[in-house]
């Protein structure tokens, strides 16, 4: 009997939270139906933030925004992303399709079929709000996985995406907008493979995003593909291509550059001048990123086509990887390094690999291998190609004679790792 009670409380329950967010929605609150759909998935504000590139205060503020308040569109998109949310809910629509606002339909369906239906898969699917914010929202999803998930098994997954959009495109679809999430779809598989330790094909993706880019005739995509495939560049050790793709990036820009875009591309432009080996011109950009970054709102979103937010923890992780490949310990180790490593598992990984570089740089080798081995966890938890064969460039940087047991352990982990 106290079972049948359970479930039937558990009923109810999944109906009031159905006819909350519907009411939320239907007047504009959007920042209720977040609320909402945050606790049914048992996220915290904090847990909620970090995912959509928020402070807890800011997811807060959000929350209690109210009917009212104006809602930034891109953040609502992230927040349905990461929530499974239909977009209609919170009131998204194409902004550049002249569509109107989508129509709140009723709930189908009676309490017994909610009661084996995941409460937020039985909200009503949104009127068609446009392809290209249907499949932006999708590409947004797989980016955020990439967090979690294995390049490998995302990979062909985004490779028929890609095709999917490519097909509409060639179907009639509005081919401008859809060349804009075809390059955004296009980098994140260039992501993955530059993950998987694919560079052939990293380029080829990268290189396939900036021409779609061009197509959409979107100057600030265009050149954040094209610093995209510098700070592709520039980790692969070529300073002068990367250097010549910053610049480019910068004139796709032209005078009218978000802060965002040029603290980002000078943080990439110190990253090519390490690898040129040119500590002097390194200092100057990531000089200048920070100060610009120190301008930035913290709590503001990221503007479109920036998925996570650029502030000087970035600013710093990126002092950090110039250290390494300067060979200059003391912009490693100054300060928490540990506390920089910001973004997700693999990113991590690789920046405390670069702190490894570090502290064996400094001649500390018992502390360097411990932190290499560490990240060797994290590329193989993840089968990350990038993160295993960065560990063998800090393996290689050491010029000792003699191997202590904790070079010796590293060296049997790695051999024979194939990804």
């Amino acid at each position: 009997m106290r079972a049948a009670h359970t479930d039937i409380d558990r009923r109810v329950a999944l109906v009031d939270l159905q006819r909350g967010i519907r009411e939320a929605s239907r007047v504009g609150d959007y920042g209720k139906v977040i609320e909402l759909a945050r606790k049914e998935r048992g996220l915290t504000q904090r847990q909620f933030g970090e995912a959509v590139g928020l402070s807890q205060s800011a997811v807060s503020r959000l929350e209690k925004r109210g009917a009212v308040g104006g809602y930034d569109m891109a953040l609502l998109g992230r927040a349905a992303a990461h929530l499974d949310l239909p977009a209609g809910l919170l009131g998204l629509a194409d902004s550049t399709s002249g569509t109107e606002p989508v129509e709140r339909r009723g709930f189908v369906g009676g309490v017994a079929a909610l009661a084996a239906t995941p409460v937020l898969a039985a909200l009503p699917a949104p009127a068609d709000a446009g392809q290209a914010a249907a499949l932006r929202l999708s590409t947004t999803a797989y980016r955020r996985l990439d967090g979690s998930t294995p390049s490998r098994d995302l990979a062909d997954a985004v490779r028929g995406h890609i095709q999917l959009i490519q097909r509409l495109s060639s179907n009639g679809g509005d081919r401008t907008r859809l060349a804009a999430v075809g390059s955004e779809a296009a980098s994140l598989a260039g992501w993955l493979a530059w993950d998987m330790g694919d560079s052939g094909s990293a380029r080829s993706w990268y290189g396939q995003a900036i021409r779609a880019a061009r197509a959409a005739g979107d100057p600030l995509l265009t050149a954040y593909q094209t610093g995209s495939l510098a700070q592709f560049e520039a980790h692969a050790g070529n300073a002068a291509q990367a250097l010549g793709l910053a610049r480019q990036a910068r004139q796709f820009l032209g005078a009218e550059q978000p802060a965002v875009a040029d603290a980002w591309l000078a943080s990439v432009e110190a990253l090519a001048h390490a690898a040129d080996g040119d500590q002097r011109r390194a200092d100057r950009a990531l000089t200048h990123s920070r100060a610009v970054a120190q301008t930035l709102g913290r709590n503001d979103p990221p503007p479109w086509p920036w998925v996570f937010v650029f502030d000087e923890a970035k600013v710093n992780a990126a002092r950090i990887t110039c250290g390494a490949r300067l060979g200059r310990p003391e912009w490693v180790l100054t300060g928490d390094t540990q506390a920089l490593a910001t973004g997700h598992a693999k990113q991590r990984a690789l920046l405390v690999l670069d702190i490894a570089a570090g502290h064996l740089a400094a001649g500390r080798v018992e502390g360097g291998f411990a932190l290499a081995s560490k990240a060797v966890d994290a590329g193989l938890e993840y089968r990350s190609g990038r993160i295993v064969e960065r560990a063998r460039a800090v393996r290689r940087s050491f010029a000792g004679t003699s191997l202590p047991k904790v070079v010796r352990e590293f060296d049997e982990r790695l051999h024979g790792v194939y990804l």
